[in-house]
């Protein structure tokens, strides 16, 4: 279990949050598989809703306007000590600012962004709110990956703007581990060279993935179908854990996961 009090290093992840058509159906699906409490903001704030593991903020639920597209994702931010720095770095380096820095209220600023190949993602630079506040326990993430079809291009955009260290995985599989320059820590992936063309024909965004951490994958697995949800493939073991890939009743994509013990 990891408690986060603080804002954490440039290029963390340290929030997530999804627009869904219906937030009801959508707080009863996450809130029976992730065992998440909710907490909506009010009016003035959109009705945005704080997603809550035992009192404490893990991830964000919203409305979407109703002039929104069809496809809905979970957004995956990155920790910004200054988000006007990293936005104007990240259009430096090929990538459009979607959503320009703004504050949120007293809590925070914030930016949308989308890497070159499409990847769209978030900057969070935490004032009175840090972002996820338990991370790598079941209810919380514990993994974040970016699937598209070019890990080279990929890698070299996420390096220029948050100084990753790039460790491409031994193997067939076109994978590189993203790992944190300030302290080597891993803090996500790329998974490459991805199929990204849906079942009907049409092509799929590259995508930041999430793995929600749960305590028992096939249990998970069973609470995502009775639940409107779909089961993409597995579950299935890895040297990380036992994982499946599903999607919610919106059709978001995401992954539920049991981590493997660890190695000590």
């Amino acid at each position: 279990m990891t408690q986060v009090t603080g804002n954490l290093p440039d290029g963390t992840p340290n929030w997530l949050d999804i627009g869904v058509p219906d937030i009801d159906r959508a707080r009863t699906f996450y809130g029976t598989l992730l065992g998440w409490q909710f907490e909506d903001a009010g009016p003035e704030a959109g009705h945005y809703n704080q997603c809550k593991l035992r009192g404490a903020p893990v991830a964000g639920m919203m409305q979407n306007p109703d002039d929104a597209p069809d496809e809905y994702w979970w957004t995956v931010y990155f920790a910004a000590d200054d988000c006007d720095g990293l936005a104007k770095r990240a259009a430096d380096a090929g990538g459009e600012v979607v959503m320009p820095p703004m504050d949120v209220m007293s809590i925070g600023r914030m930016a949308i962004v989308r890497d070159p190949q499409g990847g769209q993602f978030g900057l969070w630079q935490g004032r009175e709110h840090h972002g996820s506040a338990i991370v790598n326990e079941p209810g919380s993430f514990v993994w974040n990956e970016l699937v598209t079809p070019d890990s080279k291009a990929a890698g070299d955009f996420y390096q220029a703007v948050f100084g990753y260290e790039l460790e491409p995985m031994p193997g067939d599989m076109d994978y590189t581990v993203l790992r944190r320059a300030s302290d080597g820590r891993y803090i996500g992936g790329i998974l490459g060279g991805a199929d990204m063309v849906l079942g009907n024909g049409r092509t799929a965004v590259p995508t930041w993935m999430t793995y929600f951490a749960v305590e028992d994958a096939d249990e998970a697995v069973r609470k995502v179908t009775a639940g409107g949800g779909t089961v993409d493939s597995g579950p299935a073991d890895s040297p990380y854990g036992r994982s499946a890939a599903v999607r919610d009743p919106f059709g978001v994509p995401f992954h539920v996961m049991k981590p493997a013990p660890e190695q000590g």
